[in-house]
């Protein structure tokens, strides 16, 4: 299979993905791909981190990491890597473009390859699984990377190819940023392991994990909620 089989593969694959005649499900997808409805996730692990760490400079070492995979998997693909690739997104296509469902007249921007949000939330979910080792908020953050990256086909943005390399590179970023932290980590604190049923391994509190989880679900049923909303729009 040729390149151009595998773009046109990309494009039956979207359509096949995108849109839908639900007015709910445009409006769930509106308020979970909006960046403002996960500031009280990006809260909540602020605050699992300050809680869980002696010292501010441990705190300001994790929130640098995070900073730096926001900025190495999402920031300098939208300043470097769509410029140069120049990959039309799915709603600006030419041969797709005017079949692409979209919702609201929401089209973004120019190019799409690859997708920052697939990238930013995938490379956090990883350093922050790495980071606490709890499996719950493992699969939590990962399934909420998912849902993101859902989102980007569901609203026809991104091509299934843009989201696939934006997992990756964002897996790549997160886990190399973990990794940097480990090492500075350990001049910090000596890495001393935790073995109790109420911490994780790493010394996070299971109960402040929790706190994290709720947060999550709690965004979840506010989206759900907005969603019922625009049925009424």
């Amino acid at each position: 299979m040729d390149l151009s089989q595998l773009i046109d593969l990309d494009r039956q694959l979207l359509l096949t993905l995108n849109g839908s005649p639900s007015l709910f499900l445009d409006g769930l997808v509106k308020t979970l791909t909006t960046a403002v409805t996960w500031v009280p996730l990006y809260v909540s692990l602020l605050f699992l981190v300050m809680k869980n760490n002696d010292n501010l400079k441990k705190v300001l070492l994790i929130v640098v990491c995070a900073g730096l995979c926001v900025l190495l998997a999402g920031s300098l693909n939208d300043m470097i890597v769509k410029p140069l690739v120049e990959r039309w997104r799915p709603s600006h296509d030419e041969q797709i473009g005017m079949a692409v469902d979209v919702v609201n007249g929401y089209r973004g921007g120019k190019y799409g390859f690859f997708s920052s949000h697939a990238a930013n939330t995938f490379s956090l979910a990883v350093f922050f699984a790495l980071l606490v080792r709890s499996r719950l908020l493992s699969v939590a953050l990962i399934a909420w990377s998912l849902v993101n990256c859902w989102t980007r086909l569901y609203l026809g943005v991104h091509f299934p190819g843009d989201i696939l390399c934006g997992l990756l590179w964002g897996g790549l970023v997160g886990t190399g940023v973990w990794l940097l932290h480990y090492r500075l980590n350990r001049r910090l604190s000596g890495g001393s392991n935790f073995i109790s049923s109420q911490y994780t391994s790493t010394g996070y509190a299971l109960t402040d994990v929790d706190m994290v989880i709720v947060v999550l679900v709690a965004t979840l049923v506010y989206a759900i909620f907005r969603g019922c909303l625009y049925l009424y729009s």
